[in-house]
């Protein structure tokens, strides 16, 4: 990518990797954060704005300040956003308003398509971090037992069902049965909740089927983990070649120590 690039940064390290990844490259983007620390970020920015508040109309202004050409959407952002228009800048409110839906999919493809028609070209990171994607088959800590790799059949089996409705992008299940299930909580909150309800659980996490790479490409980390060692659940399993792996060695290292079973599942992406 020879062009200018902004990187509208939300929450956690996958922004971060991404505008190191770009700087190696000779590219830094312009970053605009809406993140409550900048962080590290500003290390690998050719310039930062912060956003204290949705506001469309002033980044789009402020990107063709900044004769950015491509756009990159990484990182988390609370979905509760939704819910408080009052924060919002009148273009971002009229946005909203115009759309039918309001689940991440919709929301997150109806900003895209808006970017464009301002003239900006969305692009995807995948490429940027491709080592970061998780394989088939045994990814670390040890390897699954029967009954978990069984669990996570299942679990998989109802991501396909419901994912394609806008939530259940993580679902854990216990001896072939549903215990949670993600929805606006994320899914550090969905793991806690499961925990509260069973032990031993296995944790299904996949990418909607028909999803624009562009955007919300399914992330686990080291964080993950803990989480899942302070639910007391024992497995992960992950979508394979559309999942992305953040700090993979501390990643590895907390899985071994915690007892923790990660594996990649391939889906096939045609519906």
């Amino acid at each position: 990518m020879d062009n200018r690039i902004a990187l509208i940064a939300g929450e956690g390290n996958l922004p971060v990797v991404i505008a190191s990844r770009l700087t190696d490259n000779g590219n830094p983007p312009v970053v605009y954060s809406i993140r409550e620390n900048i962080g590290e970020l500003s290390k690998y920015a050719l310039d930062v704005v912060n956003i204290t508040k949705p506001d469309f109309g002033f980044t789009i202004k402020d990107m063709k300040k900044h004769d950015v050409r491509d756009v990159i959407m990484a990182g988390t952002v609370s979905k509760t956003l939704v819910f408080k228009p009052a924060l919002f800048d009148l273009t971002t409110q009229r946005f909203l308003a115009g759309l039918l839906f309001r689940d991440d999919h919709s929301i997150l493809g109806a900003i895209v398509d808006f970017l464009e028609k301002q003239g900006f070209r969305v692009v995807s990171y995948r490429d940027i971090i491709p080592d970061l994607l998780a394989k088939k088959g045994h990814i670390a800590g040890r390897v699954p037992s029967r009954d978990e790799v069984e669990d996570a059949e299942y679990g998989f089996s109802i991501c396909k069902a419901v994912v394609p409705l806008s939530f259940g992008q993580t679902v854990v299940v216990k001896k072939r049965s549903v215990v949670a299930v993600e929805a606006m909580e994320g899914t550090d909150a969905t793991l806690l909740r499961a925990g509260s309800l069973c032990s031993g659980g296995t944790v299904a996490k996949m990418m909607r089927l028909d999803q624009d790479e562009r955007y919300d490409i399914p992330t686990v980390g080291p964080d993950t983990l803990i989480h899942m060692s302070h639910a007391h659940l024992s497995c992960l399993a992950i979508h394979a070649g559309w999942t992305l792996i953040m700090e993979p060695e501390k990643f590895k290292e907390i899985a071994e120590r915690e007892n923790i079973s990660v594996i990649g599942v391939e889906v096939c992406r045609s519906l």
